[in-house]
């Protein structure tokens, strides 16, 4: 017989906490349940292990597995700590996504050599700034999210006329959170698979797929590489174990690959941005979802943003959020070692001042006190060559959280007085103003809107968007134009500020679809002139008029939908990137299973007007 390896266990102690189906399908709670569970068993250094369990794999062994073979070591002759009746297979399943780091059933179901829609040949791969182009997280490294009419090729009055011209289907993927990228006449992609998949932007044929570690949840950017003859162009992102990719744009073969990070819970969510080639990488992490549990050494990851050479991989710099390695403060009564500072994950994408040199970033909250570093919640100036922190402004002081935190039975590990959680989730945008000065706009998860002087970081002006702060409020950003800022909020729709005085031009609630469905407006904008696209919760794609956000246009994406590569596909929640536009096209994933919406999907649409 085969011997087993013993993967995940459950803590084997009275302390086990019942967790639902629905809690478990987020990725923060499915993290959380394993460190209840599983740590004392599989994970923590210095921890001891539960009897019986001197032999089980690390944590880092676990990695190595492919996310099946956990999921089979769990249910097929389980020994007694994987089969108690409250690990259910959702919660299995979970944690078998968890350590592998993709889905279930992925490999190899999810390559494009398993389709039918494969494109004719890989044709050579035209220079992405030679034609119409949506390249990385906001078209241009200033994050505006703003397509000139030019790129965009469609014209406001054109807007209504939109519609489907094909659907792709992401087999195996539960939640779409990667933006496409458009170059070239492609598609790039990345899915919670850990799949990325090049396509023809016209027709959705697939060129080629790669598969990478873990999930690729960031948008991809293309530039021209050195140094790795035929290819000519390179496609960069990173990954959810904080691994970042340079592929062969036109063939998708590795070029090169490198940790950003050695913390193991480091994550790249954010897209890296390329400029001049240079990418410049953020870094957060998954230690906030985990942190809270009571065998788990919270916390030590603290926020960075790394520069690396396009061509090699080879890191230039790299300049951490906080500054101070943690230290040991305590230990828990589980004689667990506890540390501080930490915190500080960068969730947006880096955005570029050539003219100043200077790169913007927005900070997330602390992860332990005290104390709390000056740099959480945070919106910082960083040289350009050097990383060289110029200034940084704090929006919002003493604000530590854990994902599970806000219990009535908090862990010892939970920051007393936890919250708000009020951090920086999404890029900061630059634009000028006429009286010459540069803003930087950054949104807060708060529901709260900054704008302050490229030059120090001095405030310009706040706006408020909802009536009571919460976090949650912005997640994932706006755009901007010339004239005005645009955001979408949880709670109020979409708001369009001035951008010289922040005061308010105008507001669009979101009508209802019946029957009524959630609204939230928490996707990232998209601005073309004239028009504003956001993607909301209930599934639905939007336009509005900038001029005074009347809404006209949409399309419901909640429903099942015939897919080019002949995969079985649905469309569910909008909530984290946005649409992207290019050459007359407009492309949108739908699907996604964070901040608690529950409406997964896995189908790339493409609309036109042609």
């Amino acid at each position: 017989m085969r011997k087993q390896i013993p993967v995940l266990c459950s803590i084997l102690t009275a302390l086990i906490l019942t967790a639902s189906a629905a809690a478990a399908q987020t990725a923060s709670g499915t993290i959380r349940q394993f460190e209840e569970r599983c740590a004392t068993c599989h994970r923590n250094v210095g921890v001891a292990r539960a009897p019986g369990a001197e032999q089980a794999p690390d944590f880092a062994t676990l990695q190595k597995l492919a996310p099946d073979t956990v999921y089979a070591a769990l249910t097929s002759n389980p020994i007694p700590a994987h089969a108690q009746p409250d690990l259910t297979d959702v919660l299995k399943r979970g944690f078998a996504e968890f350590v592998g780091g993709r889905k279930i059933g992925s490999v190899p179901a999810g390559a494009a050599t398993a389709m039918p829609n494969r494109c004719a040949a890989n044709a050579t791969l035209a220079d992405p700034a030679a034609g119409p182009a949506w390249n990385g997280w906001g078209v241009d490294a200033t994050n505006a999210r703003l397509q000139s009419t030019k790129a965009a090729g469609l014209t406001a009055v054109q807007v209504p006329k939109l519609t489907l011209k094909w659907a792709f289907g992401f087999p195996g993927a539960a939640s779409m959170y990667g933006q496409p990228t458009v170059a070239s006449g492609r598609i790039f992609i990345g899915a919670d698979t850990g799949y990325v998949y090049s396509l023809d932007a016209k027709t959705g044929c697939v060129f080629w797929s790669f598969q990478a570690a873990a999930g690729v949840r960031n948008a991809i950017s293309l530039g021209p590489v050195k140094g790795h003859p035929p290819a000519a162009f390179a496609a960069y992102f990173g990954d959810l174990r904080g691994n970042v990719y340079a592929l062969d744009a036109a063939t998708g073969t590795p070029l090169w690959i490198v940790s950003a990070d050695q913390h193991p819970l480091a994550a790249v969510t954010g897209a890296p941005t390329l400029f001049k080639g240079r990418l410049y990488v953020p870094l957060a992490s998954r230690e906030e979802a985990a942190g809270g549990g009571p065998d788990y050494p919270c916390c030590t990851f603290r926020g960075s943003i790394t520069a690396l050479d396009g061509d090699t991989g080879k890191q230039i710099w790299k300049t951490f959020i906080i500054p101070e390695e943690p230290k040991p403060t305590r230990k828990n009564s589980r004689g667990v070692q506890l540390f501080a500072p930490s915190g500080a994950g960068l969730w947006g994408s880096p955005t570029i001042d050539e003219a100043r040199g200077a790169i913007y970033i927005g900070t997330g909250d602390a992860y332990s006190k005290p104390p709390v570093p000056a740099t959480t919640d945070a919106v910082m100036a960083l040289d350009l060559e050097t990383g060289r922190v110029r200034w940084s402004v704090q929006h919002t002081p003493n604000d530590a959280w854990l994902v599970g935190c806000e219990t009535s039975t908090p862990s010892e590990n939970c920051p007393t007085g936890i919250g708000p959680d009020y951090d920086f989730g999404s890029a900061s945008i630059t634009r000028p103003l006429p009286d010459g000065r540069t803003v930087i706009v950054s949104a807060q998860k708060s529901g709260e809107v900054f704008a302050q002087d490229a030059r120090d970081g001095a405030l310009v002006w706040k706006a408020t968007l909802v009536e009571k702060l919460a976090r949650g409020e912005i997640v994932f950003g706006g755009a901007a134009d010339d004239q005005a800022a645009y955001f979408g909020t949880r709670s109020s729709g979409i708001t369009a500020l001035d951008l010289r005085t922040g005061e308010r031009q105008w507001v669009a609630p979101i009508a209802p679809f019946q029957p009524p469905r959630q609204v939230d407006q928490t996707a990232a904008l998209t601005v073309i002139p004239g028009i504003v696209f956001s993607g909301g919760s209930d599934g639905v794609l939007r336009a509005f008029a900038s001029a005074d956000g009347k809404q006209i246009w949409s399309y419901d994406t909640l429903r099942d939908f015939t897919t080019v590569n002949a995969v079985a596909a649905k469309g569910g929640a909008m909530g984290a990137p946005g649409p992207t536009v290019a050459g007359g096209m407009v492309f949108v994933g739908s699907g996604y299973t964070g901040l608690g919406n529950g409406r997964g999907g896995n189908v790339l649409l493409a609309f036109g007007v042609e």
